[in-house]
């Protein structure tokens, strides 16, 4: 895929199905059995500054830029039916997954989205992301994940592949705590 422009793979995965059924279940009170579940979240800070700075940084996937991973997508901001490619890690080596937004909040006092998997991520299933200004004025970030293996090598990393991934939401977490209290840098 890497002879592919960075436009051609998004439109290339951008019309493919997502790779589960449970479309939408990071959003509701319990995620579907048959997977692994991560639920995580940290008071960033407090304050309607800090809340807009984390639903910026959000949204605008700098968080994930922060956390060290690249973001091709094909809209500036995460809203329903945008597509993204992540790249973890550096080409022409790096970890391709495709996802697509499968559903967005934005309420005065809870904004974030969820994005599904799509062919060609390591992994089968949703992950969400949702920033929440509390009633006591602390602001809030949760991530939410139900995923399975769905390729021979995340099959195979086993126990190193749920490492990564409890470190990945780990660097989301501090990046976006991060972004909250000082901004995003570019």
């Amino acid at each position: 895929m890497s002879h592919m422009s960075d436009q051609d793979l998004l439109q290339r995965v951008g019309n493919l199905a997502l790779t589960y059924p449970e479309v939408g279940a990071t959003a509701a009170p319990r995620m579907p059995i048959g997977y692994r579940h991560i639920d995580r979240s940290l008071t960033v800070g407090s304050g309607t500054a800090v809340y807009e700075r984390a639903c910026v940084g959000l949204l605008s996937w700098q968080m994930h830029r922060r956390a060290g991973i690249k973001v091709i997508a094909t809209a500036p901001s995460a809203v329903t039916g945008t597509c993204a490619i992540l790249l973890i890690g550096r080409r022409p080596i790096a970890i391709t997954a495709p996802c697509r937004v499968v559903y967005d909040v934005s309420t005065e006092r809870r904004r974030g989205f969820g994005y599904g998997t799509l062919p060609g991520h390591p992994e089968i299933g949703e992950e969400s992301f949702i920033v929440t200004h509390e009633d006591d004025d602390s602001v809030t970030f949760r991530v939410r994940a139900f995923s399975r293996p769905a390729t021979l090598l995340a099959r195979a990393g086993g126990p190193l592949t749920r490492i990564a991934q409890d470190l990945a939401t780990g660097r989301y977490l501090r990046s976006l705590r991060s972004l909250a209290n000082r901004g995003p840098t570019g």
